[in-house]
């Protein structure tokens, strides 16, 4: 039994929050690093990147495009103030792009984890 097809597009959204949260972190590390530039991770360009394992063509061709230019999601992130050092990070907006960030992965683990106690529980037969 394959249970990759129960949980969806939730496992790799959870894969992909976590990335992000990477990103946001090291940010934030690098807060007073001169010429660190800020980046982010575009989740809906890394989630239509896992999603073409799940797509079927007619022709061979129409992919091709797709799968010549893969996207990893990572974007710089524009500063609203420039910084005298070159860094990128401004703190006040990493700090709440990571709260929500943060938020938003807790939603999909928590979507998962009922997901999961849902599929226990028909196992069980109840």
């Amino acid at each position: 039994m394959d249970l990759s097809s129960a949980f969806g597009i939730n496992e790799q959204a959870l894969q992909v929050r976590s990335q992000r949260l990477e990103v946001l972190s090291r940010n934030i590390a690098n807060a007073d690093t001169p010429n660190y530039k800020a980046q982010d991770l575009d989740f809906k360009a890394m989630l239509k990147e896992s999603e073409k394992q799940y797509l079927t063509a007619t022709h061979p061709e129409h992919f091709a495009a797709i799968a010549d230019a893969p996207d990893n999601g990572m974007r710089y992130r524009t500063p609203f103030n420039s910084s005298f050092d070159g860094n990128t990070v401004e703190i006040s907006v990493e700090q709440a792009t990571f709260g929500k960030a943060a938020a938003d992965y807790q939603a999909t683990a928590s979507f998962l984890e009922n997901r999961i106690g849902a599929i226990r529980k028909a196992l069980k037969g109840e």
